[in-house]
């Protein structure tokens, strides 16, 4: 005797997997990001993916992240398959006050780590006020 027990929110599951990607097309890939200091650093969730299917461009100041899980070939029967395979991508748009040219990238444990610095231009510095010897004790008013 085969016992089934119902669901009554699989209809509601099958559309945010329509919606939201589903473990076979994942819609996005997790990331956090945050500031240090004259930098920014954002981590992407990508573990069991081989360094040599992450592909990173930047295209003005658009930030494209993809990875690829490859699914396993091979005489085996599945019992189980929640992680998600196949094409992973991620853009982010990236503010014109970053060093675009100098982003760092590196990934251990199955996290990417990208350090983008801010720019030279959008940092915050000192001017210095002159005052003109010449011009210090005289007020010139014109009538």
């Amino acid at each position: 005797m085969l016992l089934r027990t119902t669901d009554p929110f699989r209809d509601f599951d099958r559309l945010t997997q329509q919606i939201f990607g589903t473990t076979n097309r994942p819609a996005v890939m997790p990331m956090d990001a945050w500031r240090e200091g004259d930098r920014f650093v954002i981590e992407f969730d990508l573990p069991g993916i081989s360094k040599e299917s992450i592909d990173l461009d930047v295209e003005r100041n658009v930030l494209t992240v993809r990875a690829e899980r490859v699914a396993r070939n091979g005489d085996w029967e599945a019992l189980a398959s929640e992680r998600p395979r196949g094409m992973f991508s991620r853009q982010l748009v990236l503010g014109d006050n970053l060093d675009l040219d100098h982003i760092e990238a590196a990934y251990a444990d199955g996290v990417l780590r990208l350090v983008v610095p801010v720019a030279e231009k959008a940092k915050p510095r000192k001017i210095e006020v002159q005052v003109n010897a010449s011009d210090s004790g005289r007020t010139a008013i014109e009538a």
